[in-house]
């Protein structure tokens, strides 16, 4: 006997589903994966069931309440991420919605951000003046820590003028197993 059919496609075909998302495991814990038709709009860290709900609340306040399951939709985004997290990616192709960003300096922030090419750093007041006031590099650290996509977008590649690690969403754990993944520390180096 085989299970329920997934409806998924025939919900997307119909307009019942404008936003899809899969929670996913990966070597740094569990990601809750969100895309649109635009394109991939959320990547959260996500530890508890509660995380999962928070974050597709949100989703649902900000874009659409009609959000559903529908993990082949975003078959794309799990791959390149696999494929970072294993060292074969260097930069991602997927396409972005920044929907959940808001608009300004933080969405600048961002973009500025994207920009950061794999296994380099910049600084938060880099990023700053990169982005329009290079003495805002505070608001920069604020729009950094709203990041929708993080790793995607790689806010991880910012650090103190000093080369500390600064601060990290997913905590500052996880912001060193990136660095590491990029080259940019050694597994163990302090930063």
């Amino acid at each position: 006997m085989s299970g329920p059919p997934d409806l998924t496609e025939a919900f997307a075909r119909s307009g019942l589903m404008d936003v899809a998302y899969a929670v996913e495991d990966s070597p740094l814990g569990r990601l809750l994966l969100a895309t649109t038709a635009t394109g991939l709009v959320c990547v959260q860290y996500v530890r508890t069931e509660s995380d999962v709900e928070a974050a597709l609340e949100l989703i649902a306040r900000r874009l659409s309440p009609r959000v559903l399951r529908a993990p082949s939709r975003l078959e794309a985004p799990r791959r390149e991420l696999d494929e970072f997290f294993a060292g074969r990616r260097r930069e991602f192709a997927i396409a972005l919605d920044f929907a959940l960003v808001k608009t300004g300096f933080t969405r600048r922030v961002l973009e500025q951000t994207s920009l950061i090419p794999f296994g380099e750093t910049v600084s938060y007041r880099e990023i700053a003046g990169r982005s329009g006031n290079d003495r805002a590099y505070r608001a920069a650290g604020t729009a950094l820590g709203s990041n929708p996509l993080p790793i995607v977008v790689p806010c991880h590649r910012v650090l103190h003028a000093n080369g500390g690690l600064g601060g990290y969403t997913g905590g500052l754990q996880i912001k060193r197993r990136l660095l590491e993944i990029e080259g940019v520390l050694k597994h163990g180096d302090a930063a």
